[in-house]
């Protein structure tokens, strides 16, 4: 009861309050008569339908070994850029404390967009034969990049640190450029959103993994140095799998005569995907 007084002499608070709960109470109603019919009529069959497209597509789409090596590059290699790129203002304050000296990492930023954004450009103006050599560049630029990924964890000079971060981004967009023009070359249109949905989510499971692993203090919580340490053994890993991948087709391609390549390209499976046009025809019989 005393409640009740303190809200009425408010004013325009208990008011305000009736009439809120009896708006609230007014539209509370049951399940809306159209969804029993839709999840026991035979509309919930386009469900299993679109499931049905999508494992299909799914299964084509990755029964290609050369769009599994490159699709495996692109999950492994952006899961460590990540990290990498997520953590890199936490080393460069290690090296250099922003709140003791000038730092410029915004610059180093803006000139690893720059470098990028040219090394993509000028790998498009690049005559080579990605099939034979793709790989075996996927290890060797990934070598670089553990390089420079070593060079920014065990260095105490900021400059080194900013080479080491431009060098590391630069042959990223380089082989990601590579890659996703190499996995678009081996797929129908209708599966770009898949794939590289599916290879993105992989990504960031692994980045969750490692962030899990190595970040978390609930697990091992290293520190910033023995991070990126990590990093750099991460992909020196990525880079001995490629080089050996890369060795063996290279060295496979050159030994192999050229009718047996020529029939090898003519069997690759191609996919095929119904358009949704076709699909809602279906549908709709």
């Amino acid at each position: 009861m005393v409640s009740c007084a303190k809200l009425k002499s408010t004013g325009w608070v208990f008011p305000t309050a009736v009439l809120s709960l009896y708006g609230f109470f007014a539209n509370c109603r049951p399940a809306e008569p159209f969804l029993t019919p839709y999840l026991i009529g035979p509309y919930k069959n386009i469900s299993e339908e679109v499931v049905k497209l999508l494992w299909s597509s799914f299964r084509e789409s990755y029964s290609s070994k050369k769009l599994v090596y490159w699709s495996l590059w692109w999950a492994l290699a952006t899961a460590g850029y990540g990290q990498v790129f997520n953590y890199i203002q936490l080393m460069w304050d290690h090296i250099e404390p922003s709140s003791t000296s000038s730092v410029y990492n915004g610059g180093v930023e803006a000139i690893c967009a720059v470098v990028g954004a040219a090394a993509a450009f000028c790998v498009g103006h690049v005559k080579v034969t990605w099939d034979v050599w793709g790989e075996l560049s996927l290890g060797v630029f990934s070598a670089v990049g553990a390089g420079a990924v070593f060079l920014i964890g065990l260095t105490s000079n900021i400059w080194a640190s900013y080479a080491g971060y431009v060098i590391f981004k630069a042959s990223y967009m380089l082989l990601i450029t590579i890659t996703t023009f190499q996995i678009a070359s081996n797929l129908s249109m209708a599966c770009y959103a898949l794939t590289f949905g599916v290879n993105t989510f992989i990504a960031l499971l692994l980045q969750t993994i490692l962030t899990a692993i190595v970040v978390d203090e609930t697990a091992l919580g290293l520190d910033i140095v023995t991070q990126f340490i990590i990093y750099g053994s991460y992909y020196a890993t990525i880079s001995v799998l490629f080089l050996i991948r890369g060795m063996y087709t290279a060295c496979a391609q050159h030994c192999r005569p050229k009718q047996a390549m020529d029939q090898e390209q003519k069997e690759e499976p191609k996919v095929e995907m119904p358009s949704s046009d076709r699909f809602c025809s279906d549908h709709r019989q």
